[in-house]
């Protein structure tokens, strides 16, 4: 039962939903009286909430998900250094960590005016289509590298990179520079820039800022981005890396 709940809860990611029973049905498999019981179990416990026919991710598992240590820990160390960003720049600022072969987005902080990003909080992204997961991937040694260009590159949009010669090439350089840059790979008329944070010689986290393409300014944004990345380093060096989740270094 525990692993049929799994598939059900698996559903939402990377988008959240929602999704009707038969959605449900159709993506895990299951039957739907089964699907239908599992669902209802998963209110009951707070898992999952029901809006009309739709269910969608409860508020019991954002409550769990911000208790592990590991992820609470780095995000409230980098807390200051993302809000230091923001004030810098006054646009919208992400915090993501490597899990396998995903960015996930311990915190986005931005304005009145927010962007519409597929990016959200505890949500995943292909690690090749973003900024911050290309600043990961290009610091998270050779093995992983070469084992992402094994496989077909996934595409957000059509300006995701799917070309494995061009992603190693955009590495490379990111290994040169320090920075990462994307253009419109996960997000239309959106770009962003991002830098790899340390606690040791491979990333454990990527801060980056996301800004409308035709207000996109690199050289005016680097400057801001790297401070926050090396101050933020700084700091968990000092920790000794400690509570930084081994599959993100």
């Amino acid at each position: 039962m525990l692993e049929k709940a799994a598939l059900i809860l698996d559903c939402f990611s990377p988008s959240g939903g929602p999704y009707r029973l038969s959605e449900l049905s159709e993506r895990t498999g299951l039957p739907k009286p089964t699907a239908h019981r599992l669902a209802a179990d998963l209110v009951r416990l707070g898992w999952l909430e029901r809006s009309g026919p739709r269910y969608l991710l409860g508020a019991k598992l954002f409550e769990l998900g911000s208790l592990v240590p590991h992820r609470r820990d780095l995000r409230e160390t980098a807390l200051p250094f993302l809000q230091d960003l923001f004030e810098a720049t006054r646009e919208t600022i992400h915090l993501g960590i490597r899990e396998g072969m995903e960015v996930v987005y311990l915190e986005r902080i931005h304005g009145h005016e927010a962007l519409r990003l597929p990016s959200r909080i505890g949500g995943s992204l292909p690690l090749t289509c973003t900024a911050v997961g290309k600043a990961l991937l290009a610091f998270s040694g050779a093995e992983l590298t070469e084992e992402v260009l094994s496989h077909p590159l996934p595409s957000l949009t059509p300006h995701s990179i799917t070309d494995p010669a061009r992603l190693r090439m955009a590495l490379e350089k990111i290994q040169v520079s320090g920075l990462s840059y994307e253009e419109q790979e996960a997000a239309s008329e959106v770009s962003c820039i991002a830098a790899p944070v340390f606690a040791g010689d491979i990333a454990v986290a990527a801060l980056s800022v996301a800004v409308p393409r035709t207000r996109f300014r690199p050289a005016q944004l680097a400057p801001a981005v790297r401070t926050a990345a090396l101050g933020l380093s700084r700091v968990l060096r000092g920790q000794g890396g400690a509570r930084i989740p081994l599959s993100s270094r």
